[in-house]
């Protein structure tokens, strides 16, 4: 049974990231089932590090974006999520040229919080860094707030 409480669309997702650091970085979705939603990214020059190898950091954020954007849309309309925790634990380099996908899963989906267990993987399959992210969930009146709609990020 799909845990999603909005329609995924691929297409939609991407294009809600143009002219954000997740564009900028060359972060694609690219895959999505019942329970998971994968995205990737290529290791070149806005990715790496000066050993030729994937930034620590841009893993980070590629998990990040991913289970951010799962919560966001396995949470019921009106409610916002924010990030609360992430840690990464970098077992294997990327190496520069290479494709990295992350698949992003719920490890917890409660009412207040969610946690989100990040793989991603090189093009052999083989782990390179296991992701852990926490996510608050907002419910309406305390989410009014928070803005997270194209318009208001137009103008900032």
């Amino acid at each position: 049974m799909a845990i999603w409480t909005r329609e995924l669309d691929l297409k939609a997702l991407n294009a809600g990231s143009v002219n954000t650091a997740i564009s900028h970085l060359g972060i694609e979705f690219t895959e999505y089932g019942d329970d998971y939603v994968c995205a990737r990214v290529h290791v070149d020059e806005r990715t790496c590090q000066p050993y030729g190898i994937l930034h620590g950091g841009i893993s980070v954020v590629l998990a990040e974006t991913l289970g951010s954007m799962a919560a966001a849309c396995s949470i019921p309309q009106g409610y916002r999520c924010v990030g609360l925790s992430v840690s990464a634990n970098h077992v294997r380099a990327g190496r520069k040229g290479s494709w990295i996908t992350a698949t992003a899963r719920p490890t917890h989906l409660g009412r207040t919080t969610h946690v989100w267990g990040i793989e991603l993987r090189d093009e052999e399959g083989k782990l390179t860094c296991s992701c852990s992210l926490t996510m608050a969930i907002l419910p309406p009146e305390a989410a009014k707030n928070v803005r997270l709609d194209a318009e208001s990020l137009k103008s900032s």
